[in-house]
């Protein structure tokens, strides 16, 4: 029996790896998109490194900007250019609509009952329409405004008073829409009393991890060798300990919405919009300026343009923000080169489709790379690494989602429906730091501040916190 055992294990490691790699023959025989050589069982997963919209990138530009890895036995198909997200996102968007399971979104986001990661169907129809209707409507953004110019005008002082000498500018950022959000969302601050901060920031780096049990069932053992499991279990207790959500129940208790929402999905919700809002909104805001210290002309351009429109004024208005066309082009010049989510969250094919001339079978995972799709040369010319706000000025490309060069909210059914909010938030704060403040990085740091270099997570921000020195003008 033992020797049996022996013989069987044997031929197991022997032929597993031949049928894989007929299958995987067999598979790039048909018309499937050009594919990368991958390894028996794991595939394409030794591929990754450590910032995954840069691997893909690097593989991209040798197989194509519609490129087909294999996660395990899961076909993930990588999109790298404005043409075939367009295809995707639009021609064929139904198909595409839906998400895949994941371990790290089921253990995190209450078995994907959240907007972000709900498969595609009627329960995520709903889910959605709640967020539009009580926080993300134009009408609904703009009663927040109150809630933007009150906290605006706290950070602008805290900063003041640290004026000529170094201060966290990524922490204050942070800090800055963390409150928003918490009052508009619930009425209240609640990120000095609980954290919050600090369970956001572990929560964004968790869901940009990956799992290789998601992929690979069998080696899940990893995930729980390299502490993923415990990770998991420790921010799940952690987000379920804290009861601010519970502001929200008054919707289930009132069933204000037409329909039944239990609890689970209101918590959902909630975790939705201080992960897609505080991360997101901040990182944008970070990048931005982070940008601006590295290209003085461009800082001093946008100053010039704020403190002439504002002239007189203590502060900017969102009335004023529609003048300031230098302004949105440094925004969107800056999601083009750091868009927040540089891999969009996975999509799904729920049915046998054709992009171009290549045959993509249901069950297929399609990951949009909006950092190589901003970075595009065919699109944005020779000069595509380079931050040059100007090219925006003549240009029509928006983030609106019909634009497929530049899609830092994505594009079509799942597109990010807070879009108005993040921007708005974006813009104004943007533009009272450059009116108020002249900017400069303490000495001692210039090399680190004025880098490239990313963090990891979901949304991926500045590596280094950003210190600057602020001095006011007034």
């Amino acid at each position: 029996m033992q020797m049996m055992s022996m013989m069987f294990l044997l031929w197991s490691v022997i032929l597993i790896p031949i049928i894989f790699f007929i299958k995987h023959k067999r598979g790039k025989n048909s018309n499937t998109p050009p594919s990368p050589p991958g390894l028996p069982l794991i595939g394409n997963l030794h591929q990754l490194g450590r910032h995954t919209h840069r691997s893909l990138c690097s593989l991209s530009h040798r197989y194509g900007p519609l490129m087909l890895l294999h996660f395990g036995r899961v076909p993930v198909l990588i999109v790298s250019s404005a043409e075939v997200a367009r295809d995707v996102l639009k021609t064929h968007d139904r198909v595409f609509a839906s998400r895949p399971r994941s371990k790290i979104f089921e253990k995190l986001l209450y078995d994907r009952h959240d907007v972000a990661s709900a498969p595609y169907g009627e329960y995520w129809r709903q889910m959605k329409s709640v967020c539009v209707l009580h926080l993300f409507s134009n009408k609904m953004v703009r009663s927040f405004r109150e809630v933007r110019e009150e906290e605006i005008s706290l950070m602008m002082e805290k900063i003041r008073r640290s004026s000529s000498l170094p201060v966290n500018l990524s922490k204050i950022l942070m800090s800055l829409t963390n409150d928003v959000i918490c009052r508009v969302a619930l009425g209240r601050k609640y990120g000095g009393e609980t954290d919050f901060q600090e369970l956001m920031e572990r929560l964004s780096k968790l869901l940009g991890t990956f799992s290789i049990g998601s992929y690979v069932p069998w080696l899940s053992w990893v995930d729980w060798i390299h502490g993923l499991d415990g990770q998991l279990d420790k921010t799940a207790n952690d987000l379920d300990e804290n009861d601010f959500v519970d502001v929200l129940l008054a919707i289930q208790r009132e069933k204000s919405v037409g329909f039944e929402i239990d609890r689970v999905s209101v918590k959902a919700i909630v975790l939705n919009v201080f992960v897609g809002g505080t991360e997101t909104s901040y990182t944008l805001m970070e990048w931005a300026m982070t940008e601006l210290l590295r290209h003085p002309k461009c800082m001093n351009r946008l100053q010039e343009e704020v403190r002439k429109i504002c002239k007189g004024k203590s502060s900017v208005s969102e009335e004023d923000i529609q003048e300031l066309k230098y302004l949105k082009a440094v925004i969107k010049e800056t999601m083009r080169l750091h868009p927040p989510l540089p891999l969009m969250i996975p999509h799904d094919s729920t049915q046998d489709v054709r992009l171009g001339d290549y045959h993509i079978p249901a069950g297929t995972q399609v990951l949009m790379n909006a950092w190589a799709i901003g970075r595009e040369a065919a699109t944005w010319g020779p000069d595509a690494e380079n931050f040059r706000p100007e090219r925006h000025l003549d240009l029509s490309v928006d983030y609106q989602g019909q634009s497929f060069e530049l899609i830092p909210f994505g594009a079509g059914r799942r597109i990010c429906p807070a879009i108005s909010f993040a921007v708005v938030l974006n813009e104004i704060v943007l533009a009272n730091l450059l009116h108020r403040f002249d900017w400069r990085l303490p000495a001692e740091s210039i090399e680190n501040q004025t880098g490239i270099a990313e963090s990891t997570g979901t949304s991926v921000h500045c590596k280094f916190p950003l210190y600057v020195i602020a001095s006011s003008t007034t």
